[in-house]
């Protein structure tokens, strides 16, 4: 059931008659801003679209570049407190749409910290500790934004195309690692930003892929990428992680294993004890010290004066995709369908209303750090 069953957020908006979506359409529920652990946001329109607000049995609308057209909504004892046009409301949630009743562009800002536009509608939640929104987002606007936030400027097309199928796949079967929402706006899930624009290098990878997915034994993976494997692509196993549907076989990718990315570290000794117990190890260790603290798990230890040093190669946990080696082959010639068929043995590309069940979550639910 690929999306086609809306959140029940989108339900209640269905019965108050906002939200118009088709009902076989493909959604997905992604919480966004959760890195800032916000207590205050600021909600304004953007572009040309006015925002509708609905608040309990009320809706307003923010129209774009008006004065003072923003919606102020901070936490207060696990309830959110909304200013808007000079009154002042307190919900559990809020709801966000176009005045039809369907996805617009918002601004959501974080005050000091960031500010992010968004397509898709909106619920604003409350909990004890912070506020919570969600975007419910078209399945293909979800990938075009995940694809320009997680490749690097100039990669060719057709590598393009091919994290365009891994990250729809991902988003096909990925579900189960968030309990109010689908997905999050990390490398924990897949990073997502502003939408591209449609005349954009992403944009036009995604429109080419439209609808394709990986699958494995006629259902869907939860694909997973690295940015450099350092010669050869691993398996779960080899990093100490649970393997799931798909067995992700080691591949050897040409430019990273004739010019691998090398790097060194120096740890603590028990950090670097940390680091060589996998996956797991090096992202708790990443956590503390830095998201480039431990590159990849492919490294050697060698004790000095007192810590380690690391020598290792390649970035991320070597797994699935090697965004390096799709460049690669792009440069040379491969189109996405055999840079997929080669860091996806037998596996099929095929059309996400055609592959069955979501079978993927038990094994996103064991694989970490998507895109590092």
């Amino acid at each position: 059931m690929y999306f086609t069953m809306l959140s029940r957020s989108a339900v209640f908006l269905c019965a108050l008659g906002l939200l118009a979506l088709p009902a076989n359409a493909q959604t997905v529920r992604i919480g966004v801003l959760g890195i800032f652990h916000p207590k205050e946001i600021i909600l304004s329109a953007a572009r040309s679209e006015a925002v509708q607000i609905s608040i309990a049995a009320q809706s307003f609308i923010l129209a774009p570049n008006s004065p003072g057209g923003a919606a102020r909504i901070t936490l207060e004892n696990r309830t959110l407190r909304v200013e808007i046009s000079g009154q002042v409301f307190e919900a559990k949630e809020i709801y966000v749409t176009s005045r039809g009743g369907g996805p617009v562009t918002v601004t959501l800002a974080v005050p000091g910290k960031i500010s992010r536009q968004y397509r898709g509608t909106l619920t604003v939640q409350a909990s004890a500790a912070e506020l919570t929104p969600i975007l419910t987002m078209d399945l293909e606007t979800a990938v075009a934004s995940a694809v320009a936030a997680e490749s690097a400027p100039n990669t060719p097309q057709e590598a393009l195309k091919a994290q365009a199928v891994v990250a729809r796949s991902y988003y096909a079967a990925g579900s189960g690692r968030h309990q109010a929402y689908d997905f999050c706006d990390l490398t924990h899930c897949q990073v997502l930003r502003e939408p591209p624009a449609a005349n954009s290098p992403a944009a036009q990878a995604v429109a080419a892929t439209s609808g394709l997915v990986i699958a494995y034994q006629e259902k869907p993976i939860a694909t997973m990428f690295t940015r450099s494997c350092s010669g050869r692509t691993r398996t779960p196993a080899e990093v100490n992680m649970a393997p799931g549907l798909y067995p992700y076989f080691a591949v050897l990718c040409d430019i990273c294993h004739t010019n691998p990315v090398r790097w060194t570290r120096h740890l603590s000794t028990e950090d670097a004890a940390i680091a060589a117990k996998g996956e797991s190890g090096r992202l708790a260790v990443d956590r503390r010290l830095g998201w480039n603290a431990v590159p990849s798990n492919n490294f050697t230890s060698h004790p000095k004066n007192g810590s380690v040093r690391l020598e290792g190669a390649g970035q991320g946990h070597g797994i699935g995709l090697c965004q390096r080696g799709a460049s690669a082959m792009a440069q040379s010639g491969a189109t996405f369908r055999e840079i997929l068929a080669h860091y996806f043995p037998n596996t099929s590309l095929t059309a996400i209303s055609q592959v069955s069940g979501n079978s993927g979550s038990s094994t996103s639910a064991s694989l970490t750090s998507l895109g590092h």
